[in-house]
């Protein structure tokens, strides 16, 4: 935890340093075109990998009776036997995180005795977190369209229709930095994730904490200036970039964070945002007593027939006194 603490102040203070050391180029234009880059080509590798790796057989999780004999009720979500089951499965896995709603805890009370619990909270943090951040990758592309659209714009009165103070407060702002620190505080304080917890794990925490808390810190704090930044970002995406002057150091560090994050994303476990997609898990119909399944990776073998085998080994077999169809006598004569 330490070292990756570490190492996303360290990022946030190059990038602040490079901003007040007349490196706004640097940062500002040439490592966010390359880690869009890095970003895409790192996606569709990994993507291309898994596509092809071999399944060879039907592994689908199992939580409930499959499609077998009639006077058996199927379970056509958790265990579909047709792809439109695995449809149904697949939607609400992404949109609504089915199977980690339906996650439970252990634990181990007095006796000793094994209990499980529902284990709501992470499910709700972590739909909390994912919706409100995708909700501010919406919201920011105002900086990147001309004119804004009108979705963006009612998205942005509705997430701000609690104002509090001026500018107005957006609600995603607060769940999405709450739903970061109980992910944190979850991985600190419970012992068993805490003792299977690696420092990549941290990482991700901390940069997306960091990306979180400096835009935070730039809209309600320190300001900007909102126009130059719409200049630099609209230069980014016409591939005709200009770099204004007087926007602010906290920007550097807000969009070099993000660009860590980018090329930091194919390679890590956030890349379960595409894997979810080609999980032999989830998106493979558990059918196996209706369809013969031939592995198609498999080279082509030469089978021989027992009496076959009897005709190449009679001999060693009638000595040790096995069972034989047809004696060496017999064997001889034929």
């Amino acid at each position: 935890m330490i070292i990756s603490l570490l190492a996303v102040i360290a990022l946030g203070c190059i990038a602040w340093l490079g901003a007040t050391s007349g490196l706004q180029q640097l940062f500002g234009v040439i490592i966010p075109l390359a880690a869009v880059l890095v970003f895409m080509a790192g996606f569709v590798y990994r993507i291309m990998d898994w596509a092809k790796s071999p399944v060879p057989f039907r592994i689908p999780t199992t939580s409930g009776q499959q499609k077998s004999l009639p006077w058996i009720k199927p379970s056509p979500l958790d265990n579909p036997s047709s792809n439109a089951g695995v449809w149904g499965r697949m939607i609400l896995e992404v949109l609504t995180f089915r199977s980690l709603f339906r996650n439970t805890s252990v634990s181990l009370e007095k006796g000793p005795r094994v209990v499980y619990n529902s284990s709501k909270w992470l499910w709700l943090f972590a739909i909390l977190f994912h919706y409100c951040f995708l909700t501010i990758f919406i919201r920011h592309f105002r900086f990147f369209l001309e004119p804004v659209p009108f979705v963006i714009g009612a998205l942005e009165m509705v997430d701000g229709m609690m104002q509090v103070g001026v500018p107005r407060l957006f609600m995603t702002d607060v769940i999405v930095m709450a739903a970061l620190l109980f992910l944190l505080g979850r991985r600190l304080f419970n012992d068993k994730v805490r003792y299977i917890s690696l420092p990549s794990d941290f990482f991700a925490l901390f940069l997306l904490l960091g990306l979180v808390g400096t835009g935070i810190c730039m809209r309600y704090f320190t300001k900007v200036d909102i126009a130059s930044v719409k200049v630099l970002t609209m230069g980014l995406v016409t591939l005709n970039p200009v770099v204004p002057e007087g926007i602010g150091a906290m920007f550097y560090v807000h969009i070099f964070l993000l660009s860590v994050l980018l090329m930091y994303f194919p390679f890590s476990k956030l890349m379960h945002m595409g894997g979810v997609f080609l999980s032999p898990t989830r998106n493979l119909p558990n059918n196996s007593r209706e369809v013969r399944h031939v592995n198609p990776w498999n080279p082509p073998k030469k089978y021989r027939t027992y009496e076959e085998y009897e005709d190449e080994f009679r001999e060693p077999m009638f000595e040790a006194g096995l069972r034989l169809e047809k004696n060496p006598e017999e064997a001889s004569k034929e």
